[in-house]
C-alpha cells in the first residue's frame, strides 16, 4: 500500500545493544512524544500518539500539535500510570481522505517505555559513614566506632532535613592487607580504621557486615528506624575486593594476575588503590556473574531496594545491561545509581543498560553558561536514558568553589541542586560548612572520612547556628511540596542582564515555580530579568509571586528588578519564588 504520509525522527527512541529500549520514565510522569510528520499534498491531518500499556491494551490517545506554524514537528505528551513495560506509537490520519480513501491512515512502530517507581526520578539524597555517628573520642586520643545502633540515632535529624534516602557506603568487613592510613597514607596505624570499599577479611565479604558496625540484628534495627522515619536506606555495591577477602582464596579466577602470579590491584590514574583487587569478568563469567546475584539478593531480602553502584564503568557495560534487567524482572522496584564519572559516552551507554539514575557533571559546573547548557542537556538531550543525580559534595570531591568556607557558595550551590533536578544529593558536613583540601590545587578533604572516623558535634553546631541545617531543611521541603520541581523535562532558562544571576522556571500542571540565583557567593548583584511570559503561561501584565525561602511576596512581571545579597541571610542568594494563581 502505497501511504501519503511520511512520520520520522520520532522521540523518545534510544537504539543500544540491536535494538530500541525504553525510555525511561516513571509513574504519572509526562512523557513528551514528538515526530516529523508530512503528506504528500495540501490536504489537512491529524496525528495522534497512542499510549499502550503493559498489557498490551490502548491506555490513551492524543492529539498531537504542531511545536510551531510550518515546522511539521507535533508533540503530545503521554502518562502512563503504573510499572511495567509500556509502548507507544504514532498514528496519522487525513481529515478528507477522498479518493485515497484506502490511506486514511499511517502509523509508525511501536517504541518502549520503562515506567519504574517515583523514587527512580526523585528523591532527596543524604550520605553519612555509620562509623562516624555516635562516635567518642576517647581521653587517649583512640575513637571508639559507632555502629549501627548509635547510627539510627541520627536518622531522625536526616529525616527532618527532608532527606528521603540515606546512602551507607560499604558497610562490610574492611581489609587489612596495605590498609590506608590518614589521607591515604600507604602505612596504616594500630587505630586507623581502613577503607569502607576495601572490602573484605576473615570475618567475611560482600554478603557480611563489619563487626565494627554490628549485626545483622543490629542493621535491621537501624532499617526498622530509618522505615519508621520515611527514609529508604541505600548501600553501596562496590565490586572489588581487599586482598583478604574470601573470594581471593576460593575463586582466584575471578581476579587480574600480573606475569609473575600476583593480583593487580586497581589503579585510576594517577591514583592508587593498593588494598584493593579490582574484579576480572572474562575467566568465569558465569561464576560471578551468579556470585554478585546472590549477594545483591541477599540484601534485597533483608529489605534494601537501592543500590548506589561504585564505579561501574570500570565493568563490562553488557553485565549491567545482563544483571539489572534480571533484578528488576524480579524485583522492579529496585533502584540503580552509578557513580560514574567518566566520559560522558559511558555514563550515556550505562544509562542505556539499565541504571536508574547517574551521578552527573553538575558539581563542576558552576557559570551561567555552563549551568544551563548542562541543565539543558540533561533536561532534554538525553533524558530517555539518563536520570541525573546532582550531588554538591561527595567524601571524593570537594569542588574548587567550596574551599573558602563562604557559607553563601554552600547555600547557593544547595539552592541549584535542589531545584535544577529532581534528585539531589549532599554529603555529611556540607551543612557544616567543612572545606579544607588535602592540597593546594587539589578538590579532595584533608582528614578525609574514607580513611578515619569523624566525630562531629552536631549539636554544638546547632546552638551555634553554624550550620546550613535549617536552609537545608526549608530546601528540601519546597521540593517537596512543589511537583513542578520533581520533574526533568521541564526546565526553562530566561534572560537576565547579568552574568552572574542566572534565572529559570520549572513548571506542572499549575504549578510554577520560578528560581533566581545570585551566583557570585561575594558580592551583592542586582539586574533585570526578562521572563518569558509566553513560556509561563501567563498574560503580559505584573503577576503575583511569593518567594517560598522566606515567604516574602512580591510583584513582578516582564521585566522584574532583582537584588541579591550573600551577606544577608541564607535566603538572599536565591529567590525560589511560587506564582500566584
Amino acid at each position: 500500500m502505497i501511504y501519503r504520509f511520511g512520520i520520522s525522527d520520532i522521540s523518545p527512541a534510544t537504539f543500544f545493544g540491536g535494538e530500541f529500549i525504553g525510555a525511561k520514565a516513571v509513574v504519572d510522569e509526562a512523557l513528551a512524544i514528538s515526530a516529523t510528520i508530512i503528506r504528500a499534498g495540501h490536504e489537512g491531518f491529524e496525528a495522534f500518539a497512542v499510549l499502550i500499556d503493559e498489557k498490551g491494551k490502548i491506555a490513551s490517545r492524543q492529539k498531537m500539535v504542531e511545536v510551531w506554524p510550518n515546522s511539521s514537528r507535533f508533540e503530545a505528551h503521554l502518562r502512563p500510570n503504573s510499572l511495567g513495560d509500556w509502548s507507544f506509537y504514532i498514528e496519522v490520519m487525513a481529515e478528507n481522505p477522498g479518493e485515497f480513501a484506502m490511506t486514511l491512515t499511517a502509523k509508525s512502530e511501536s517504541y518502549p517505555i520503562k515506567v519504574e517507581r517515583v523514587r527512580a526520578l526523585v528523591g532527596n539524597w543524604y550520605e553519612f559513614f555509620p562509623r562516624s555517628e555516635g562516635a567518642i573520642k576517647n581521653s587517649d586520643g583512640s575513637i571508639t566506632s559507632g555502629n549501627f545502633r548509635s547510627a539510627a540515632d541520627r536518622i531522625e535529624g536526616v529525616a527532618r532535613m527532608g532527606f528521603d534516602v540515606l546512602y551507607l557506603p560499604p558497610i562490610h568487613p574492611i581489609g587489612y592487607s596495605h590498609r590506608k592510613g590518614k589521607n591515604n597514607s600507604l602505612t596504616a596505624g594500630p587505630r586507623d580504621p581502613g577503607v569502607p570499599w576495601a572490602i573484605g577479611n576473615e570475618s567475611g565479604g560482600h554478603d557480611a557486615i563489619n563487626p565494627d558496625l554490628g549485626s545483622f540484628d543490629d542493621f535491621k534495627y537501624f532499617l526498622k528506624v530509618a522505615k519508621k522515619n520515611n527514609v529508604e536506606v541505600a548501600l553501596d555495591l562496590a565490586l572489588q575486593c581487599s586482598p583478604d577477602h574470601p573470594w581471593v582464596k576460593t575463586n582466584p579466577q575471578w581476579f587480574t594476575k600480573r606475569a609473575d602470579g600476583s593480583i593487580a590491584y586497581a589503579e585510576n590514574p594517577p591514583k592508587k588503590y593498593q588494598d584493593i583487587y579490582p574484579l576480572n569478568f572474562e575467566n568465569d563469567y558465569p561464576g560471578l556473574f551468579a556470585e554478585i546475584y546472590r549477594v545483591v539478593t541477599l540484601w534485597i531480602g533483608l529489605g534494601i531496594d537501592i543500590f548506589r553502584v561504585d564505579n561501574p564503568h570500570t565493568k563490562p557495560v553488557n553485565f549491567w545491561a545482563e544483571f539489572i534487567a534480571k533484578i528488576n524482572e524480579r524485583y522492579p522496584q529496585v533502584i540503580f545509581l552509578a557513580e560514574a564519572f567518566t566520559t560522558p559516552a559511558m555514563m550515556h551507554a550505562l544509562g542505556k543498560a539499565g541504571f536508574q539514575q547517574s551521578y552527573t557533571y553538575f558539581t563542576w559546573r558552576v557559570s551561567k553558561s555552563e549551568l544551563e547548557e548542562y541543565a539543558k542537556e540533561v533536561a532534554y538531550g538525553t533524558s530517555a536514558f539518563f536520570r541525573p543525580n546532582f550531588w554538591v559534595n561527595t567524601p571524593d570531591i570537594l569542588p574548587f568553589h567550596l574551599q573558602s568556607g563562604n557559607p553563601a557558595a554552600f547555600a547557593l550551590r544547595a539552592v541549584l541542586a535542589a531545584t535544577l533536578s529532581p534528585s539531589w544529593g549532599m554529603y555529611a558536613g556540607y551543612e557544616l560548612f567543612e572545606h579544607v583540601p588535602i592540597g593546594e590545587g587539589r578538590e579532595e578533604y584533608r582528614d578525609s572520612e574514607k580513611y578515619e572516623i569523624k566525630v562531629r558535634d552536631w549539636q554544638a553546631a546547632s546552638k551555634k547556628s553554624l550550620t546550613l541545617t535549617p536552609f537545608i531543611t526549608k530546601l528540601n521541603e519546597i521540593k517537596n511540596q512543589n511537583i513542578a520541581l520533581q520533574r526533568l523535562r521541564n526546565i526553562t532558562f530566561h534572560q537576565s542582564d547579568s552574568e552572574q544571576v542566572i534565572a529559570y522556571s520549572k513548571k506542572e500542571g499549575d504549578n510554577l515555580i520560578l528560581v533566581v540565583v545570585n551566583l557570585d557567593p561575594f558580592q551583592a548583584v542586582e539586574t533585570m530579568v526578562h521572563w518569558n511570559l509566553s513560556s509561563l503561561g501567563l498574560e503580559d501584565k505584573g503577576f503575583e509571586v511569593t518567594d517560598l525561602l522566606d515567604q516574602a511576596k512580591y510583584s513582578w512581571g516582564r521585566d522584574t528588578f532583582i537584588r541579591l545579597d550573600p551577606s544577608r541571610p541564607m535566603g538572599r542568594v536565591a529567590h525560589v519564588t511560587r506564582v500566584r494563581n
